[in-house]
C-alpha cells in the first residue's frame, strides 16, 4: 500500500480509527468517537451571493473529537495525509481543544500521534506516540480531571450523564463548555456562579442541562428557577424543561405546594412590599439546594432590591445567575454578588461562529433632533399649557415635549422600508420612550398601513405592561408560525428575554443611555430562523443610539464598577426595563409624574438617512449601496433594455428580484438612498445604468397609460385605474396579482370573479395588465 497516495479520509479510515478501536485502546466507535465534529457554522452574511446566505468554508470542524461520555469531550485529533509531518495538524487541534475547554490535542498522519497535554500529569507537554499506543478513555478522563482539578469526591457529579435530548437540540460547543464548567464548579463546592451568554445562544437549554445533571446526580434535590416575566417561565416550561415531567411545577396564584422537587416562579409572584405577600418564606431557608436566576442583570443584582431578599433568604443554596448583559454600574453589580463569570459567550462570538444573525443599521435624522426645538416665550401647547422657553433636544422628545408631527414621520419611514423590501409582514418591534409614546406610535403605524389593517386588524399592536389586551398578543407575536401581530410597539416589555425568533426589523425611537439595555434590544433580532427566511436583521435608529456600537465596551467583558463600602448608602436600582402603567388623572394633577407638552403645529423633516453594515465586533463596514447594486446589476442584466425586458416578464421579474436579494442588493437600501416615490424598477435602472429617476406619479401620467385605459370601459377601466392608483400611492409592483382585487378599493367594485369577468376571462385580464405595465415602464 502506497500510504503517500492516500487521502486524509483514507488515513482516518485505514489507520486512525483502527488505532483507536483496537482492544488496547478501547474507544467505542459509536459512542465515544465523533468524526467531522461541527464546532462552528459557516458565517451568515447580510450580502448573500450566488444564492447562499452563508459564507462557504468559514465554519470549523474537528476531524475527530473523543468523548469519555456523550457531551464530555476529552481530546481532539486532527488528521493530515501522509505527505504531511506527524505534527502538521497540531495548531488546528489546539485551537479546537481550546474552544471545547479540554487539555488534550493530537495530530497524526497515519504514522504516529503527536500528543499535546496540558493536564500536568505528563513530564512533557508534547511527545510522539506510536500509532498502536493511543491512550484509553479512562486514562484521558483521569488527565481531564487533573486538568480541571476534579477530585474523587467530585468525579461522580462531573461525569453525570446529560439528558440525551433530541436531534435538533444537539449541544453546541460553547453550551457543552458552559454546562460542564458549571457542573464541575458546583461539584467542587462553588456556591455562586455567573454565566454570561448572548441572547439567542441557548441560556435556557444550558440551564436545563445543568439542573438535569445536578438533580440526577442527587446533589441538588430541590431547585428554584426564578424569572421576572411569565413569558420566560412559560417558554422554558413548555420547551427545554419538559423532560423534568411531574417533578416540575410553576408557582402561581401565590399558592405553594411543597410536594414537588423543581419549582419555577416569578420574582413578583413570590415576593411583595408587604410581609404577608412574601410567600417564598413559606419555604424554609434551607428548602432549596439550587436557585437559578434568569436575566440576572435586572433587579436581582441590586443591593436593596426586594428580589435580592429572596436570594439572601435562600443563601444556603447554590445560586446561578444567567444573563446576556451583566449590569455593572455604581449601584448595581452582578459580579459583586455572583463573582466573576465562570463562562462568557458574547454576541461577537455568536455572529462570528455563524449561530447568530448579523445586522445592518439605517440611521435617520430629523431636523429638530439635530438642531433642537425652541418654542419661544409665551408658547402654549395644544392643551393650553405654557411651554417653558428653552431649547429641547432629542432626549427631551416624547418625554417632556411631544412634537406631534414627529411620530407619524417615524411611522412613515418604517412603513416605507417594509414596502421597499417587499416584506410588509416582517416581524417588527418599535421601541418607544414610554407607554403613551408607544400608543401614539401604534396609531401612526395603523394610519400608514391602513390598507392592511382594514383586512387584518391585528397587523399593528401595542404590547406594554399596562395593557392586558396587548400582553395577550405577545405569544402570537413571538410564535414563528403566527403571522399576526406583525408590528409591535412597546416601551420596555420587549427589551429582554422575549424569544422573538423571527424579528427582522428593530426600530429604536427611544433614548438609551444604558449599554445593558442597548445590548438587550439588539438581542431581540439576533436569533437565526433559516426555515422562516430569517438570516439577518435591520436596525432603524431614529435616536442615534447605535453610537453604542463604537463603544469599546459594546461587546467586551463586563468591567466591575460597583464596589460597596461599609456604611455607604445604596441608591435604588436603575428602573430602566420595567413597564409602568400610565398615571391616573389625579396623580398627574398632583404632579407626581413629569409634565408633557404637546406641540401640534411644528413641522419635522428628514435631513439625513444612512445605511450601514456592521461586523461581529460591532465595527462599521462601509458599503456603498449604489456601487454594489451597479456591480450586481451589470452581472445579472446586460443593459437597461435587458432590465426592462426581465421586469415586464412576470416570472423573470421574480427571478431577478430573488437573485438581486441573494447577492445583497436590498431595494429598501436604494429607496433610503434615493428617496421615496420611485418604483423599484426606477431605483434599479438608476443604480445600475444611470437612468433618470422618474417618480411613480409621473409614470402614471404618460400617454401610453392613457391609451391602455381608453381601450377599456366600465368596470374593467375602473379596475385598471385602481391598479394605477395603487402603483402611485403604494408602489405596487405586481399589478398582475389578481389577489389584489380582493382588497380596497376593489372589494367595493365586486367579487374577484366579477372583476376578472369584466375583461372577458382571466387571460384577457392578464393581457390588459401586461399592457398597462408595459406603458407604465415605458422608457422611450
Amino acid at each position: 500500500m502506497n500510504k503517500k497516495a492516500l487521502s486524509e479520509r483514507d488515513i482516518t479510515t485505514k489507520f486512525v480509527l483502527p488505532a483507536l478501536t483496537r482492544p488496547s485502546s478501547g474507544w467505542d466507535l459509536s459512542l465515544q468517537i465523533r468524526e467531522e465534529f461541527t464546532l462552528t457554522a459557516d458565517r451568515v452574511t447580510t450580502k448573500p451571493r450566488a444564492g447562499q446566505h452563508r459564507i462557504p468554508n468559514t465554519g470549523k470542524r474537528a476531524d475527530i473529537v473523543l468523548f469519555y461520555k456523550p457531551n464530555l469531550p476529552v481530546a481532539v485529533i486532527e488528521v493530515k495525509d501522509n505527505n504531511h509531518a506527524v505534527g502538521a495538524g497540531m495548531q488546528q487541534a489546539l485551537a479546537y481543544a481550546e474552544l471545547l475547554g479540554i487539555p488534550l490535542a493530537y495530530s497524526t498522519n497515519g504514522d504516529a500521534f503527536l500528543e499535546h497535554d496540558l493536564s500536568g500529569t505528563s513530564k512533557k507537554i508534547e511527545r510522539e506516540l506510536p500509532i498502536d499506543r493511543f491512550p484509553t478513555p479512562d486514562e484521558l478522563w483521569r488527565r481531564y480531571c487533573a486538568f480541571r482539578k476534579i477530585g474523587p469526591a467530585e468525579e461522580a457529579v462531573a461525569a453525570q450523564d446529560w439528558y440525551p435530548g433530541t436531534e435538533d437540540k444537539t449541544p453546541r460547543y460553547y453550551q457543552i463548555k458552559a454546562v460542564n464548567l458549571t457542573v464541575e464548579a458546583i461539584a467542587k463546592g462553588q456556591s455562586r456562579v455567573l454565566l454570561v451568554m448572548a441572547t439567542g445562544t441557548g441560556k435556557t437549554f444550558t440551564a436545563f442541562q445543568i439542573i438535569w445533571r445536578l438533580w440526577k446526580a442527587g446533589v441538588k434535590k430541590r431547585v428554584l428557577f426564578l424569572a421576572d416575566r411569565n413569558v420566560l417561565i412559560d417558554q422554558a416550561r413548555n420547551n427545554d424543561f419538559q423532560p423534568l415531567g411531574k417533578a416540575l411545577t410553576k408557582i402561581k396564584h401565590r399558592m405553594v405546594d411543597k410536594s414537588f422537587e423543581i419549582y419555577m416562579a416569578l420574582y413578583q409572584g413570590v415576593s411583595g412590599s408587604e410581609e404577608a405577600k412574601n410567600i417564598y418564606k413559606q419555604f424554609t431557608p434551607g428548602f432549596f439546594d439550587l436557585v437559578i436566576v434568569d436575566e440576572c442583570h435586572r433587579g436581582s443584582a441590586a443591593e436593596d432590591s426586594a428580589w435580592r431578599e429572596i436570594l439572601e433568604y435562600f443563601k444556603s443554596a447554590t445560586q446561578i445567575g444567567l444573563t446576556a448583559t451583566p449590569k455593572e454600574t455604581e449601584t448595581v453589580s452582578n459580579i459583586d454578588y455572583f463573582g466573576e463569570p465562570i463562562f462568557t459567550y458574547s454576541l461577537r462570538e455568536g455572529i462570528a461562529d455563524g449561530f447568530l444573525a448579523p445586522y445592518k443599521v439605517i440611521r435617520v435624522e430629523f431636523d429638530k433632533d439635530v438642531d433642537g426645538y425652541s418654542p419661544g416665550k409665551g408658547k402654549f401647547d395644544k392643551y393650553g399649557q405654557l411651554v417653558p422657553d428653552r431649547t429641547y433636544q432629542r432626549k427631551d422628545f416624547d418625554r417632556t415635549v411631544v412634537l406631534e408631527k414627529r411620530t407619524p414621520l417615524v411611522a412613515q419611514k418604517v412603513t416605507e422600508y417594509l414596502k421597499q423590501t417587499g416584506d410588509r409582514f416582517a416581524k417588527t418591534i418599535v421601541f418607544c420612550e414610554d407607554i403613551e409614546h408607544a400608543d401614539r406610535m401604534r396609531s401612526a403605524l395603523v394610519q400608514e398601513n391602513a390598507d392592511l389593517v382594514v383586512d387584518h386588524p391585528r397587523y399593528v399592536r401595542k404590547i406594554t405592561g399596562d395593557d392586558a389586551v396587548g400582553k395577550h398578543e405577545l405569544d402570537d407575536f413571538i410564535l414563528p408560525a403566527s403571522r399576526y401581530p406583525v408590528i409591535a410597539t412597546t416601551s420596555k416589555l420587549l427589551t429582554t428575554g422575549v424569544d422573538a425568533q423571527t424579528c427582522k426589523l428593530i426600530v429604536i425611537d427611544q433614548e438609551i443611555g444604558s449599554m445593558t439595555e442597548f445590548k438587550q434590544i439588539i438581542g431581540r433580532g439576533t436569533r437565526l430562523r433559516e426555515d422562516y427566511g430569517k438570516f439577518w436583521f435591520t436596525i432603524m435608529d431614529f435616536r442615534g443610539v447605535t453610537r453604542h456600537f463604537a463603544d469599546e465596551k459594546f461587546d467586551g467583558p463586563p468591567e466591575q464598577i460597583y464596589e460597596p463600602k461599609e456604611g455607604d448608602p445604596i441608591a435604588p436600582p436603575e428602573d430602566d426595563d420595567i413597564d409602568e402603567p400610565p398615571p391616573s388623572p389625579s396623580a398627574a394633577r398632583r404632579g407626581t409624574r413629569r409634565t408633557k407638552y404637546y406641540i401640534d403645529d411644528e413641522e419635522v423633516s428628514v435631513i439625513r438617512e444612512d445605511v450601514h453594515r456592521y461586523d461581529a465586533a460591532g465595527k462599521r463596514i462601509e458599503v456603498p449601496v449604489e456601487a454594489h447594486a451597479r456591480v450586481v446589476l451589470l452581472e445579472v442584466c446586460k443593459s437597461r433594455k435587458d432590465l426592462r425586458r426581465l421586469w415586464l416578464a412576470v416570472e423573470k421579474r421574480g427571478e431577478l428580484l430573488g437573485e438581486l436579494e441573494r447577492q445583497g442588493v436590498a431595494t429598501g437600501d436604494l429607496a433610503v438612498k434615493y428617496g421615496e416615490g420611485y418604483a423599484t424598477y426606477d431605483l434599479l435602472a438608476h443604480a445600475g445604468f444611470g437612468a433618470p429617476l422618474v417618480p411613480r406619479r409621473e409614470r402614471a401620467k404618460n400617454d401610453g397609460v392613457e391609451q391602455v385605459l381608453a381601450r377599456h370601459k366600465g368596470l374593467a377601466r375602473k379596475v385598471l385605474e385602481g391598479l394605477v392608483a395603487k402603483f402611485v400611492d403604494e408602489g405596487l409592483e405586481a399589478l398582475d396579482d389578481a389577489e389584489q382585487l380582493k382588497l380596497r378599493p376593489f372589494d367595493k367594485m365586486g367579487t374577484l370573479v366579477e372583476l376578472v369577468r369584466a375583461f372577458g376571462d382571466r387571460g384577457k385580464f392578464e393581457k390588459a395588465v401586461a399592457a398597462l405595465e408595459g406603458a407604465l415602464y415605458d422608457d422611450a
